[in-house]
Parts: structure tokens; sequence; C-alpha cells
């Protein structure tokens, strides 16, 4: 008997096995690639209820009893696109609040041009965010909201909480930046040398292009040959195929980022870390942690390669308010929108939160009003506002002035416009 037989004649029988099953999964995969594939992202009904420049806010309507009276906006980083939270019906967190009962704002930071080159970081917080509070608040009929910044719109968040805590009723920060001195994560590292005044003159904003480059850069045998290696073994599964191609589409779907507000983001922040010791000025004040005197909900993500726990557990610690969560989720900086198991803990976690805070009485901030410098009105944000909504609130007049000159000024209304509907 022929010692080396039945090693070979194995060998064959998987040779020949493994050719089928490979026809197989071709044959399969052509079926599912050539076939009809439901792709689409944000299916989830909204109304345009506000519009300026090229900013959009959202309105979703609860589809259940209200759990959660305040409204609740959400705040979006800049890079990329609000889309994440809405990417697919089961794994959507508006839908989750909806369904919970929350009555849901969130911006739409739109897609800037070469004319938003010079708008910085104080146009977008103190200009653009400021009117779209107002006029929730004045829809409303209330003193203040929930608000929930992500990522970059976590840290505008921040900022905005600090300069205007009289309009938050409660905060929730997930995976946002405020403490940048650290280096967990190799994006930090980068910032710290980079230089973007050539890329900044040359393009007038950020593109979006090269920061999906850079970001796949950070982790290349993940991010770009892993993937690309499960796409290939997956192609008969229909389901993997779908959610694939929406992720693709969020991924790429990378608006410019105005130049001006991502130089004072990489400098005041990455480089100097100014925000966690209370010394970054936007619009001419100091941005004081101490002044976030309302409810605190930081979420950071364990796993997460741009923002890691180290550039968000800082921040409580830090705030005026003694009302102070945080919570580490064991997924990375997109699972904890999207994986099964954070869907299962991250929405209604904060829906919970909110709940235990609804009934709270009016929120006595114990800061003196004198303390609070006031606000220098500056820069072009708002120089343009076209509402879309029945009662629009009163104009903030970005003017460049000193707050004394400003006051003397008269404040311009916005003409009212019909109401826009997108399914």
């Amino acid at each position: 008997m022929n010692p080396f037989e039945m090693p070979i004649n194995d060998i064959m029988t998987k040779w020949l096995k493994g050719i089928e099953k490979s026809r197989e999964h071709l044959l399969k995969s052509n079926e599912v690639l050539l076939g009809l594939l439901d792709t689409d992202i944000a299916k989830t009904p909204y109304d345009v209820v506000y519009q300026e420049d090229r900013i959009k806010l959202k309105h979703y309507h609860p589809t259940s009893d209200k759990q959660v009276k305040t409204p609740l906006l959400i705040v979006y980083a800049l890079i990329n696109r609000e889309t994440m939270l809405d990417l697919q019906p089961g794994k959507s967190v508006i839908e989750h609040f909806m369904n919970m009962g929350v009555d849901v704002y969130m911006i739409d930071w739109g897609y800037p041009t070469r004319k938003d080159r010079y708008l910085t970081i104080d146009d977008h917080v103190n200009g653009y965010m400021d009117n779209v509070v107002d006029f929730i608040r004045d829809r409303h009929g209330i003193q203040n909201i929930n608000l929930m910044g992500i990522c970059m719109g976590g840290t505008f968040s921040i900022i905005y909480s600090a300069l205007h805590p009289e309009k938050i009723k409660n905060l929730v920060t997930t995976v946002a930046p405020s403490n940048f001195e650290t280096d967990q994560g190799l994006l930090h590292i980068w910032m710290k040398e980079i230089n973007l005044g050539r890329i900044i003159d040359a393009y007038g904003n950020m593109p979006g292009d090269l920061l999906n480059l850079c970001f796949l850069l950070l982790n290349p045998a993940r991010l770009v040959i892993d993937k690309y290696i499960s796409f290939f073994e997956n192609m008969d599964n229909k389901e993997f195929i779908e959610n694939f191609v929406r992720m693709e589409k969020w991924i790429f779907d990378s608006p410019d980022v105005p130049g001006e507000t991502i130089r004072q983001f990489i400098e005041d922040c990455y480089q100097k870390n100014l925000l966690i010791q209370s010394r970054m000025e936007v619009g001419g004040n100091r941005v004081d942690l101490k002044n976030i005197t309302m409810p605190l909900l930081n979420i950071y993500a364990k796993y997460d390669h741009l923002v890691p726990p180290g550039a968000c557990d800082l921040l409580t610690s830090k705030v005026g308010t003694l009302d102070i969560e945080d919570v580490c989720l064991e997924t990375g900086h997109i699972g904890i929108y999207v994986s099964s198991k954070s869907q299962k803990q991250f929405a209604p976690k904060i829906v919970e939160w909110l709940k235990q805070r609804e009934g709270a009485p009016e929120r006595a901030s114990n800061i003196d009003a004198e303390t609070v410098p006031a606000r220098p009105e500056s820069s072009q944000a708002a120089l343009k506002a076209e509402p879309v909504a029945e009662r629009p609130p009163h104009r903030k007049l970005r003017t460049g002035k000193t707050a004394a000159a400003s006051r003397a000024l008269p404040k311009k209304k916005k003409a009212p416009a019909q109401t826009m509907a997108s399914a």
C-alpha cells in the first residue's frame, strides 16, 4: 500500500470540494450583485423646518406618546454627514428616539462651498447653532432645550453650553473630544505636528476626500484590506452587501470643512488643548467649562481609534455641574451608533437619562450674570437666514461690532416662508 495514497486522496477531495464551493459562491454572488439591492440611507421621514445659508434643521416627529417633552437637538460633526444616525431601518438611532417618544431635531450642515472658507467656530456655534436653538425655543415656547453633540459636533455643543448655559436644559455628549492632550490615538499624535496653512490657502476649505484618506491611513490594514477581503468573502450574502454599500455611501459622502473652522479647531484644540483648560476663546469670549451647570451625560467608546477614552473622560471633572455621568461602551467610533449591541444600549440609556430629569424644576444658574461676558456678535454666518417656519425667531445680527455697539443696532426679523417637507 502506498503510504502517500490516502493523504493525496484527502487533498484532492478537499480541493475538488473547494472548487465546487467557490463555483457556488460565485454563482450566488453574481445573483446578489446583479439583483435589486436596498441600499438607501436616511429613510426616516422628516420635515425641514428651518433653513439658513447651507444649513437645514430636520424635525423628526415622535411615533409614540412623548416620554420626553423637552425637544432634543442633535448636532453632528462637520466631518461626514449626520445620516450616520439614520443609516438603515432597524439600526437607526433616530428611529429608536422616535419610537421612544422623543421630539428630535437634527442639524444638517450641508455642503460648504468656497464662499464658506472664512467661517469660524464662532460662526457655527454663536451663529448657526444659536439661531437654531432660539428657533426651537420660540417654536415650543420654552426657555431651554436638550442638546446632544456628536464627535466634533459634541465639542461645539460643549462650547455652546458654556457660552449659553441658560438655553440648555440637559447636555449629552457622545464620542466628543474635549481633552486633546493624549497619545492614545494616532490621530492626536499626527494633529500635534500638522500645519494646515498650505492646504487651506490652496483649497480654501479642507477637502473631504483628503480627510477620508487620512482616516483610512490611521488603520489601513483594517479599514482598507480587511474590509474588502470581507466583501469578497460575503458577496453571496445579500444583507451583508446591502449593509456594506450603505456604509460606503456614508463614508464617501464627505463634505469639505470650512477652512478657518478646521484651522482653529486643530490649532486651539489639538495643538494647544485650550478647551479642557477653559482657555479657549470663541467670538471674543473665554469658554469657561465651569459655566456648564446643566446635567451632563458623557458617552464614549472603549475601542474608538479617532476619539479615544482619554480624549473624553476628563470633561465631567471640569464642568460646573454636579449632575454628571460617564458611560463607556465596549465598541468603536462608528459602532456606537450602528452595532446591534450598542443599539440596545445607546438610545435607551439617553432616553431614560432624559426622562429622569424631565420633571426637574427650572435650573437656577449658580453663575452671576456679570461673570458671563457679553458675546460680541461677529462674522457672516447669519447674514442670509431663510427660515422655513410659521413663526420665525428674531434674527441675531452678526456685525463684528462690540457688544455695546451691537445692542444699539435694531434686530432684523426673518421673513416667514413656506414649510418644507421631505420624505
